[in-house]
């Protein structure tokens, strides 16, 4: 049905044309970016809907219509005419930003720039796509801005239309720019992209060659070439074979056959190994069947069988990475090969090949050994979940579509978290090895929680916003902690420090200057508190508290004898480790009265006390030090 002799559609055509000759005017450049807004147009936008005061609009429904039809014949004239790649094309980025600007005054359906970019999309090329997708990454968050719960389906029907035309193997950046914008366009805790029911992806199916049954060489036919070939000799030679030729063919034949019969054992294992490695994905795109013991059983033979595989392989590539350095190291090198990081990071797989002649291959490659124990290290951490201990945690969930009855037993639970550890260990080694476990750990731990988050049925994920009030009040009582308070003339647990005042003690410095600060103390100002320690040695109730009197008394006793060296030091002998410590405050004179009253002692020494007027000589003891004595006249 045609339009043209609608009038509100011809009144909006004309509006919206004259919105596009402005916009030409305000962007010169036929490139994507700079976005337009409404003060680009001077209130243009807003007067589309004074248009609908007019006699010809009924209600508001057919004011939308009119705007969607007006748009949607602007749209397709531009498209037929102009290509994505030519300059004018510039006119469909304009025509959006302007349906954009009027979907958020409410001039027209909010999805409406959706279903134009939905239209543009189905009518591009797959480079003409991604020109479109660089022109709603640069307006995502305007677009997204308003009225988005509008809009969601329209933007989830686009992009999935989308990524069904795209391949994941040549198209496997430009599939991630689709995803991207679908996570940063949906709220976190949006419930459109989550699996509720726990489906798994059972049309994936991996296929892969039924090998032939092993035939055996026959032995004649051998014989019968080995008796061809001797022939031939003989008759090249003129004469026939001795003994000693013979002999030396069967040992060059012995000495090639452990390379042979090593090639042949490498070829035979490869062949064992290649239908039990494939039939692993079956169990990695429906982990539910393990729940079957007997596929439980297969699958944990034939887990370790290929880690087993891989951790030889790896040896191997090692032992020949070793020899090939020490190779090259001897020679020159013409040309540099890439580096091993760059072959890794750079390796995209988007689907197996399951060929036998590409079996050796896959599994010496890093990158492809490493996307299978990623496989692996999924199912196990899967596996792990069902354990008692794991299923305690989701008791109170909500959802049990996601919720297995079956438990796993403590033997295999034991098996899965070796085998985990082994993962994990693998995965380090090679280029990087560090970071890439690293990256799949964080990836792996983050979708523990999102799983737990589905089985809780998934709650909302959003704060409340804070109210007028809670701002305020938060904001009072920050400037009240921040606030520079009044100190206190004493505060509490400080000290008093009016000592250092100059007003009440001018005589400070002199305190200071007393003798009792700096002046050595006599070995007798040590007596009575080495008298106090014995006594509290011997009241002391407790070890501990004993044990700190001795301390007390040996420093003492210590600082005692170091002064009384400079004096007294013939009395030492009289010290036994500090059990005589009396000796050295006792008189001479009482020393000498112990000697008479002893019998066998000594003689007595004689007087020799000066009198008034003599001169006094004291006595010098054996290290030449004067003796002190007692210098009161009888």
């Amino acid at each position: 049905m045609s339009s043209d002799g609608i009038a509100s559609v011809q009144t909006y055509s004309v509006a919206i044309k004259s919105l596009l000759d402005k916009a030409r005017l305000v962007k010169v450049s036929s490139s994507i970016e700079p976005a337009l807004n409404a003060l680009d147009f001077a209130g243009d936008i807003e007067q589309i809907g004074k248009l609908s005061n007019g006699s010809f609009i009924a209600n508001n429904q057919a004011h939308y219509a009119a705007i969607e039809t007006a748009c949607r014949n602007i749209f397709y004239d531009l498209l037929a005419s102009t290509t994505i790649d030519e300059p004018a094309f510039s006119e469909i980025w304009n025509l959006l930003d302007i349906v954009s600007l009027l979907s958020d005054i409410e001039q027209c359906e909010p999805g409406l720039v959706f279903w134009l970019v939905e239209e543009l999309l189905d009518s591009q090329t797959i480079d003409g796509c991604r020109s479109v997708f660089d022109y709603l990454d640069s307006r995502r968050e305007q677009m997204t801005a308003k009225h988005f719960n509008k809009k969601e389906l329209i933007i989830l029907r686009a992009c999935n239309e989308l990524l069904r035309r795209l391949s994941r193997a040549e198209d496997a950046v430009f599939c991630g720019r689709v995803f991207i914008f679908l996570f940063q366009s949906f709220p976190l805790g949006d419930r459109s992209s989550v699996n509720l029911r726990g489906e798994y992806h059972v049309e994936n199916v991996t296929i892969f060659e039924d090998l032939p049954a092993k035939v055996e060489p026959h032995q004649d036919g051998a014989m019968e070439i080995d008796k061809q070939e001797e022939g031939t000799s003989g008759t090249k030679e003129g004469v026939e074979p001795n003994t000693e030729s013979g002999e030396t063919a069967d040992n060059a034949e012995k000495s090639t056959n452990p390379a042979q019969e090593e090639a042949q054992g490498k070829i035979s294992e490869l062949d064992t190994l290649y239908p039990i490695f494939w039939s692993l994905q079956e169990s990695f795109s429906m982990p539910t069947r393990l729940f079957d013991t007997n596929h439980f059983q297969v699958f944990k033979n034939g887990l370790d069988l290929t880690i087993r595989k891989f951790q030889a392989v790896h040896q191997e590539l090692q032992a020949r990475g070793t020899s090939r350095q020490l190779d090259e190291s001897k020679r020159p090198s013409k040309r540099k090969r890439n580096s091993l990081d760059e072959e890794v990071s750079n390796s995209i797989n988007p689907r197996y090949l399951t060929s036998r002649d590409l079996f050796d291959l896959e599994i010496s490659d890093l990158a492809f050994r490493r996307y299978i124990l990623v496989q692996a290290l999924i199912l196990v951490d899967f596996l792990l979940s069902l354990t008692p201990k794991a299923k305690r945690k989701l008791e109170h969930a909500t959802n049990k579509s996601v919720l297995y009855s079956f438990s796993l037993s403590e033997e295999d639970a034991k098996w899965a978290a070796e085998t985990r550890t082994e993962i994990t260990t693998y995965l380090q080694h090679g280029a990087e090895g560090k970071f890439y476990y690293r990256m799949v750990d964080t990836v792996l731990s983050r979708d523990k929680n999102w799983a737990h988050w589905k089985a809780e049925g998934c709650p909302l994920i959003e704060r409340v916003p804070v109210s007028a009030d809670e701002f305020v009040q938060a904001q009072t009582g920050a400037q009240k902690a921040c606030a520079n308070k009044k100190l206190r003339a004493t505060p509490m647990g400080s000290l008093d420090l009016k000592f250092l005042s100059d007003g009440e003690n001018a005589d400070g410095l002199e305190k200071l200057k007393h003798p009792d600060r700096y002046s050595i103390p006599t070995a007798e100002s040590f007596r009575g508190p080495i008298a106090d320690d014995e006594f509290d040695i011997a009241m002391a109730k407790t070890d501990e508290e004993k044990q700190m009197m001795l301390n007390a008394r040996a420093s003492k006793m210590w600082r005692t004898l170091r002064i009384a060296s400079k004096s007294k030091l013939g009395l030492f002998d009289k010290i036994d480790d500090g059990n005589n410590i009396q000796a050295l405050f006792q008189p001479e004179g009482d020393e000498n009265r112990g000697k008479e009253d002893h019998p066998g002692s000594e003689p007595p020494v004689k007087d020799t006390t000066p009198t008034v007027g003599d001169t006094v000589q004291r006595p010098l003891s054996e290290n030449g030090l004067e003796v002190a004595q007692d210098m009161s006249v009888k």
